[in-house]
């Protein structure tokens, strides 16, 4: 299926502030939560298409987000990204980026002069990083366990605290 509607390729990645009303916003959402399997779109000459699950879910993720006061921006995920944009989407300095770049954990382009990376190799390293977290904390809450350090209860800690140690 084409799209007959133009493509605004200066509005991709532009980000939208919550609607002023915020009846109206929680009333989307609403409607949203209890019209999931039979998601229709509706033209005012009264044709229809169905709205295809993906597009649903964004549609969701974007009236929820803006129903709790937040801005929403939808970017296509072959979009590219300066180093400047890829290092805050991952929470870290530009240094620390190109690092990780010249490192090699993450792909990019230099077609002239600057990085360019791709969105969703960015999100894919974000993915991978978050998974070697959570695997880390995993194996330190597991050896705190084996070393019984969770052996301490809450009513211990008030004195420990104050000064006379009780754990051990």
């Amino acid at each position: 299926m084409t799209s007959t509607l133009p493509i605004d390729d200066q509005r991709a990645g532009e980000t939208v502030m919550p609607p002023r009303d915020a009846v109206q916003v929680e009333a989307v959402t609403q409607f949203l939560a209890t019209h999931q399997d039979q998601a229709r779109l509706t033209a005012p000459d009264g044709t229809s298409a169905p709205i295809p699950a993906e597009i649903f879910d964004v549609l969701v993720s974007a009236a929820s987000a803006m129903a709790k006061g937040a801005a929403v921006t939808v970017a296509p995920v072959s979009m590219r990204l300066t180093t400047s944009q890829a290092a805050e989407m991952l929470g870290v300095s530009r240094p620390t980026l190109v690092r990780l770049l010249e490192d090699g954990e993450i792909p990019y382009d230099r077609p002239r002069r600057h990085r360019v990376l791709r969105l969703d190799d960015v999100l894919a390293f974000r993915k991978k990083r978050r998974a070697e977290q959570r695997a880390l904390l995993a194996e330190a809450t597991r050896q705190a366990v084996a070393d019984g350090l969770y052996e301490d209860s809450a009513d211990d800690y008030p004195q420990a605290l104050a000064g006379g140690e009780v754990f051990g």
